[in-house]
């Protein structure tokens, strides 16, 4: 295999990239990260001293990329499939990469912080976070009235940041059940193979999800 993934299979950004290959059926090899073993995050941190993941190996050209969306760019740009996940046309990959950093930074951002509180058993006021999400639901609300995937009628990036995003944000804060549009649109997300796929990897790992109980029975 050319490509090899850094990853853990209950990290929601890097579901956002397993979406990505998975859509266009893209060849690589998994490597899961377990950050609490030390020789696994020693094997991270020499390739990313950040020690984040998701990371992807290009075996062939010799690089390492980091980071989603530019990993997702750099798969359209030297793998690319049958679904273009970054349009050609440049005011549609410039709605595109805006939807995929709202997702990334108004949805999971949140996500994150309330779950490492959790995890840190910090007890702090996490009113701002779910007051991010409150409205990143209204946003989607509205925008989605007139589309069926987040950035028109073609599945793209922007798709593959919202469905880990707002399968975990639901956990944390259920979406408004009069809002229908977000609601019809996770739905699609849900029941696209490529997410299908991503979930059902994730079961055997949902345990270690400290809001757990809050998945919907039928993802477990």
């Amino acid at each position: 295999m050319s490509l090899t993934l850094y990853y853990h299979p209950l990290a929601s950004f890097c579901h956002k990239v397993l979406i990505a290959l998975y859509e266009n059926a893209t060849p690589f090899d998994k490597r899961v990260i377990n950050l609490g073993e030390e020789g696994d995050r020693a094997e991270l941190e020499a390739i990313w001293p950040l020690c984040k993941f998701p990371v992807l190996r290009d075996h062939e050209r010799g690089r390492d990329v980091p980071e989603t969306s530019v990993i997702i760019e750099y798969l359209d740009r030297y793998f690319p499939g049958p679904q273009d996940l970054i349009p050609a046309d440049w005011e549609a990959a410039l709605d595109v990469r805006l939807w995929d950093r709202f997702f990334d930074h108004y949805v999971q951002e949140p996500v994150q912080t309330i779950v490492g509180a959790h995890l840190s058993g910090m007890q702090c006021d996490q009113t701002r976070e779910r007051t991010k999400l409150k409205t990143a639901y209204k946003m989607i609300e509205k925008r989605m009235a007139t589309r069926r995937w987040m950035c028109g009628d073609a599945f793209s990036m922007a798709d593959c940041a919202a469905a880990p995003a707002l399968f975990y944000a639901a956990t944390l804060l259920p979406f408004p059940e009069e809002y229908q549009q977000l609601n019809d649109y996770f739905e699609r997300l849900v029941t696209r193979p490529s997410v299908q796929r991503v979930l059902d990897e994730a079961k055997p790992y949902f345990s270690m999800y400290p809001f757990v109980d809050d998945i919907p029975e039928r993802f477990l």
